[in-house]
């Protein structure tokens, strides 16, 4: 039997079955859904399994109902293959009143209308590919948990991940499919044909409209060589249309398929209210789900860094901003930006649903740490400035200054900023 390696999700799925009667698993194709939903469930149909794809298909479209009869929580995969059973299952949940009942997945790449949206019924839970954590390659010296709830216990640490070993992590990605490769180019390979695949397939199958995949080849590599910036779509467009006749409602088009397959996924910006609103940057931050989509986009290897280390590190921060996304999603956190006309930036505001937050600034190297506390703490002092000069509810001051780094030592500066490598980290 295959070896199952835990995922942060085990626990959001667990959660999620104890409070619902279904759960809907949704995520970019390859990220490992069915196997985390295996590991919880009791029983499964698998739409996809060729022995039995034509009968369960015929139950499926005859009497659904059917379908539902086995040990519990009972799992459908490719459920989209037979959307009937979607609601023979909302009904069963409303019958029964029961939870932890049946667990969905199916893949990105095709968009299903249902007749019933599941609300309070069927809930849904994003998982994304494996963060460094899950991949083994953080050894989760620091708890981003336990920094939050007690930041003097940390004492330093020290990450054993090297600058060649986040280039190989940024090809590869965090696809688990990857981690079978028997070699390293073999592991390297998935992503490439992930990136393939949505540009050639996915991109129509999304929605049932014939694309160029051409077209989604070159818009892909101009978002990726645009990856954690504030690039305008003025910018991105002109850069597709030197190569591709494409008019801008296509170009649309071709974002919001991508946006559907989960591939491509910005970044909001954080507006509190410490500057005028017209000095704040309010645009969302390109990004994709993985680094390794635009590392296969651009067509770069590993050894490619060694000569473009300033694209290296835009990569990088997408990197930390995947893995800062799963660590916090038991806490449903959300990850934003800040940025104003002043240079003043943090690279990411990450805020925990019990109202706590983390602004961070993302740095590769030693030599740029000092350049990210200073931003950090500059922000820090605008909140009290804010908050000493405004009558109105104060904001709530930063409960942690990180900087995130490629390095391989963590420690706590005298200005309170703690400097933690992303291969120390965990969730």
């Amino acid at each position: 039997m295959k070896e199952y390696k835990p995922r942060i999700a085990d626990e959001q799925l667990k959660l999620k079955l104890e409070a619902f009667g279904a759960t809907l698993i949704v995520g970019p194709k390859g990220c490992g859904k069915t196997t985390t939903a295996k590991q919880q469930a009791k029983s499964f149909i698998e739409f996809q399994d060729e022995d039995e794809r034509e009968n369960y298909l015929l139950i499926a479209n005859t009497h659904p109902s059917d379908l539902l009869i086995g040990d519990k929580p009972r799992l459908f995969d490719e459920w989209q293959d037979a959307p009937k059973i979607w609601g023979a299952i909302r009904k069963d949940v409303d019958d029964s009143g029961e939870v932890g009942q049946y667990i969905l997945t199916g893949s990105s790449s095709e968009r299903i209308d249902t007749p019933h949206t599941g609300t309070l019924r069927i809930s849904r839970m994003k998982m994304y590919p494996m963060s460094l954590y899950e991949s083994k390659e953080s050894n989760g010296a620091v708890s981003l948990q336990k920094l939050f709830d007690d930041p003097n216990s940390f004492s330093g640490c020290h990450s054993d991940l090297t600058i060649d070993g986040i280039k190989f992590a940024i090809c590869r990605g965090g696809w688990p499919a990857s981690l079978k490769g028997k070699t390293d180019k073999a592991k390297l390979e998935i992503a490439k044909d992930l990136f393939n695949q949505t540009c050639n397939v996915d991109i129509s199958n999304i929605d049932n409209i014939k694309r160029n995949p051409l077209w989604a080849r070159t818009l892909l590599k101009s978002y990726s060589r645009n990856l954690c910036t504030l690039a305008e779509t003025k910018t991105i467009y002109g850069d597709v249309v030197s190569t591709c006749e494409m008019s801008k409602p296509v170009y649309y088009e071709y974002i919001s398929g991508l946006e559907k397959l989960m591939i491509i996924e910005d970044i909001d910006a954080w507006c509190p209210s410490i500057r005028s609103k017209t000095a704040i940057r309010s645009s969302k931050k390109r990004n994709v789900i993985d680094p390794s989509i635009a590392a296969a986009a651009l067509g770069v290897s590993p050894e490619y860094f060694a000569k473009d280390y300033k694209t290296l590190g835009f990569l990088f921060e997408s990197l930390c901003i995947r893995d800062l996304k799963i660590y916090s999603s038991a806490n449903n956190g959300t990850v934003s930006y800040y940025r104003d006309r002043y240079g003043l930036e943090a690279d990411a505001v990450l805020h925990l649903d019990d109202g706590r937050y983390a602004i961070i600034e993302i740095k590769l190297g030693q030599s740029e740490v000092d350049e990210g506390a200073k931003h950090l703490c500059e922000i820090e002092k605008l909140i009290k400035k804010y908050n000493k000069e405004k009558k109105q509810i104060p904001l709530r001051l930063p409960d942690l200054k990180l900087v995130i780094t490629g390095t391989q030592y963590g420690y706590r500066r005298d200005d309170d900023v703690f400097v933690i490598p992303l291969g120390s980290l965990k969730d």
